[in-house]
């Protein structure tokens, strides 16, 4: 595909396809507006990016993009320092000790992610770009069944049926999508721990409390960490926004919800022996939210199975623990290659396209939901039967993210683009797809 000039700051390329692929986008979150962005930027036309509120609001706490997502939205035209601007200015991160804040070890704070914000503020730049760019966001949009057919279609609530040339769901970890996907429901497995967590503008008696504003007089990023928990702190806007989040173990029935009210009496028991110097900034905390850490098993295909024509993007298919700190720059390289993909085929090879765009992700997400997986067990079991006169070795507790920025998305499924369409053409020529992993 050759670059074709918009007379905006960027290059957007030409389709392959005369007329473009039509494509609708359900779910108008960071991982559907990064879709919107890339599929727009390889010369596809995005009809439409559905959600089912009527408005957005300020939701979430602290969310941050690693260097791997930076130089795909760079490419196609986002204007970065937009992020930045909003994001932490902390240069690095330190990595505490639970009960006494020794630092047991400091690094980049790109080393996990950078620019850490206000998830809301992401998503306010994130449609900006999408807006900027003439996409349309259909809001009150609720999406009540698909049709896997060719071509997919959509209803929503009012009855009105929506159809394209593919249907992108990135609606999240609950999608509709996911069932008609998968052939069955799939319910969430508990993953044996839970998220007290608060954001909120510190009042100026707390500025002024020397028991509760130690971090509170610039950016910072602080972790604390112990047996089988770990706090981290994220003060941005020189002090003018404050973050917590508490994780651990949890057995009970809260619902998987982003907005189960938490109970700050249990949040001050759990953080009774932690470091002094944030454990009053928690403590007096007016109210928090309780979040559920659940966890789904792998799937086994991304890609509706008659049409092959609904995919799923994001939280819908590869969800990330927090501790992953990739999830929303997944998203984005996952929005990449699906728009590289379909610039590779004809305009009645979609299917090839979305197989391919599965196949060649799968391994690569994997690889991303582990680091988090990993870390949160070597940050939860470093210390257990440990005396404070060990020295722990920093690289115990280190986050080990940086090895996924050098990874170029797009680059690799064009690379990789002859040995894998090959073999998709020959799995739906006998209509046995491969699957991902195990059932």
């Amino acid at each position: 595909m050759e670059p074709q000039e918009t007379g905006a700051s960027y290059e957007r390329l030409v389709s392959p396809h005369d007329p473009p692929l039509r494509i609708l986008i359900v779910g108008a979150g960071l991982g559907g507006c990064a879709a919107a962005i890339a599929l727009h930027h390889h010369g596809h036309e995005v009809v439409g990016v559905l959600d089912k509120v009527r408005n957005f609001t300020r939701l979430g706490d602290s969310l941050g993009l690693g260097e791997n997502a930076y130089k795909l939205l760079a490419r196609w035209g986002c204007n970065i320092k937009e992020i930045q601007e909003i994001g932490n200015q902390a240069p690095t991160m330190k990595i505490r000790r639970w009960h006494d804040g020794k630092v047991l070890a400091e690094q980049p704070l790109m080393d996990m992610a950078g620019y850490i914000g206000h998830r809301g503020d992401y998503h306010d730049i994130f449609l900006k770009w999408v807006r900027e760019r003439n996409i349309p966001i259909l809001m009150s949009s609720d999406v009540t069944s698909y049709t896997d057919t060719t071509p997919p279609t959509l209803t929503l609530s009012t009855g009105k049926s929506l159809s394209a040339d593919l249907i992108v769901a990135a609606d999240g970890i609950k999608s509709l999508a996911r069932p008609l996907v998968l052939s069955h429901y799939d319910d969430p497995i508990s993953s044996g721990y839970a998220c007290f967590r608060a954001y909120f503008s510190p009042s100026e008696e707390m500025k002024a409390d020397p028991a509760r504003n130690a971090f509170l007089s610039q950016d910072s990023v602080n972790f604390w960490i112990g047996p089988d928990t770990h706090v981290v702190q994220n003060t941005l806007r020189g002090g003018g926004e404050f973050n917590w989040i508490l994780t651990h173990k949890d057995d009970g029935d809260i619902p998987e919800s982003w907005f189960q009210p938490g109970d700050m009496d249990e949040v001050r028991k759990l953080v009774a022996d932690i470091d002094p110097d944030i454990r009053y900034a928690i403590m007096s905390t007016d109210r928090c939210l309780d979040w559920k850490i659940c966890y789904r098993k792998p799937l086994s295909t991304w890609v509706s199975p008659k049409s092959h024509r609904i995919v799923l993007l994001g939280d819908s298919c590869h969800a990330h623990l927090p501790t992953s700190a990739q999830g929303a720059s997944q998203a984005t390289e996952s929005a990449g290659v699906l728009a590289a993909c379909l610039g590779l085929v004809a305009r009645d090879e979609v299917e090839v396209a979305t197989r391919a765009y599965e196949k060649l992700r799968f391994p690569r997400v994997r690889i991303s939901q582990t680091h988090g997986e990993d870390l949160r067990d070597r940050w939860h079991n470093v210390l257990k039967n440990v005396d404070d006169d060990v020295d722990i070795d920093p690289e115990m507790v280190k986050i080990k993210n940086r090895p996924l920025y050098a990874f170029d998305a797009e680059k690799d499924a064009i690379e990789k683009w002859d040995g894998v369409a090959p073999r998709i053409r020959r799995e739906l020529m006998t209509g046995q797809i491969e699957p991902l992993c195990d059932e």
